[in-house]
Formats: structure tokens, C-alpha cells, sequence
């Protein structure tokens, strides 16, 4: 009997409350605008889909190609994109509504810095509060599937593959 590796979405909903908890912990700490903090958010997420498809060659025994292993990498990404991005919606309307704000003071500060005149710099704000979430939204979007494609890539690279030819195998 095979034994079943462990799927894509249950990876997925592990790795994924890593980075909410680590998410939550910088909010708390008033460090969720932090950049360098933030990068060891998406560290975590590499390591765990490299983790991830390590895990899948194992359970497989290597029995498994480079295109199954990164399958399983890529689709593990895309539940974790998926929750991300779900949890990114929730965190902006109803956790923590004031992350807009504390976004449009810094935008406003840089604006300043560049003196842009005032009158492009309200339109500017108008424009960004406007389409903050949904601008948020694509680019949690974008950066998980595309570091998630890389993660995946590198994770088939690194697990172990010895696949065996199903039409040579004694019976």
C-alpha cells in the first residue's frame, strides 16, 4: 500500500498561520510597515514550500520528478496565496482599518519630501485611499505566487528524485 502525501491545501493552511501569526506580531509591536521585518514574513514562506516539497519527495520515497515535485510546490503556493489574500481583506476592513491610514501618512510624508505641489499631492491621496485594498490585494497576489513559483522551483531542485520506471519493476 502507498502511503498518501500530505496535500497541497493542508501544507498550505500550516504554512499560511505561520505568516498570520507573524503578521499579528508585528502589528502588535507597531512594526507591520517595518520592510525588513516584513521579508522575513516571506522568508518563512520559502522555506515552508521548500520544506513542502522536500516533505512530498519523502513521503513518495524520491519516487518523483522534478515536474511533480514543483506541481505539488506551486500548488501549495497557491493555497497560501489564497489565504494570504484572504487574510490581507479581513486585516485592512476589520482587524486593523487604521493600516490605511497609517499608509496614507506615509505616503503623504514622501510626497511632501518631493514638494509636489498640493494640489497633486490631494489628488494623488484621493486616488491611493481609493484603490488601497484592492492595490494591496493584487500585489499580496503577485509577490505569493510569483516568490511562490521560485520557492517551488528551488524546492524541486533540492529534493530528493529517483523515480522508478513503472515498466521495469519486478514483479
Amino acid at each position: 500500500m502507498e502511503t498518501k502525501p500530505t496535500s497541497p491545501a493542508i501544507k498550505g493552511i500550516m504554512i499560511s498561520l505561520v505568516l498570520i501569526v507573524f503578521s499579528l506580531v508585528l502589528e502588535f509591536m507597531g512594526q507591520s510597515q517595518n520592510k525588513g521585518l516584513g521579508s522575513i514574513g516571506l522568508l518563512f514562506f520559502v522555506v515552508g514550500i521548500i520544506w513542502g516539497c522536500i516533505l512530498y519527495s519523502k513521503q513518495l520515497d524520491g519516487n518523483v520528478t522534478f515536474g511533480n515535485v514543483f506541481a505539488d510546490g506551486f500548488k501549495t503556493s497557491a493555497a497560501v496565496t489564497a489565504i494570504m489574500v484572504v487574510f490581507v481583506i479581513i486585516s485592512l476592513k476589520l482587524l486593523f482599518p487604521e493600516t490605511i491610514d497609517k499608509a496614507m501618512e506615509i505616503a503623504q510624508k514622501e510626497m511632501t519630501a518631493k514638494n509636489m505641489p498640493e494640489d497633486q499631492m490631494e489628488t494623488g491621496m484621493n486616488i491611493t485611499r481609493k484603490f488601497f485594498t484592492p492595490i494591496v490585494v493584487g500585489a499580496t497576489l503577485f509577490t505569493y505566487l510569483a516568490v511562490g513559483a521560485i520557492a517551488s522551483l528551488i524546492g524541486a531542485g533540492v529534493a530528493k528524485k529517483n523515480p522508478r520506471d513503472p515498466f521495469t519493476q519486478q514483479g
